[in-house]
């Protein structure tokens, strides 16, 4: 299983100081909660992709004439700003 992900599965690991499985399990979501009286309902939930709506810089990179230029490496194309070769 660990081969099929993408190549930045890996690379946020390594980063983030911990190892595949450990970065997978500890995921980013959004989550919408309504009390109604003593009762707490979940209305919405969502990972991954799916919370592309908070990152304001993707609208922005998708209306780029090459949008993200993501290819075949998903997201291995997001950079620290000194980490971009300097042609």
């Amino acid at each position: 299983m660990l081969g099929q992900l993408p190549p930045i599965a890996s690379r946020n690991a390594s980063e983030t100081g911990t190892d595949v499985a450990g970065y997978l399990t500890e995921g980013f979501g959004f989550s919408v909660f309504t009390l109604d009286g003593v009762a707490l309902h979940q209305t919405y939930s969502t990972t991954g992709r799916g919370i592309e709506f908070l990152m304001g810089y993707y609208g922005v990179l998708d209306r780029m004439p090459k949008g993200r230029d993501e290819g075949e490496a998903w997201q291995t194309w997001i950079h620290r700003h000194d980490e971009y070769d300097r042609d």
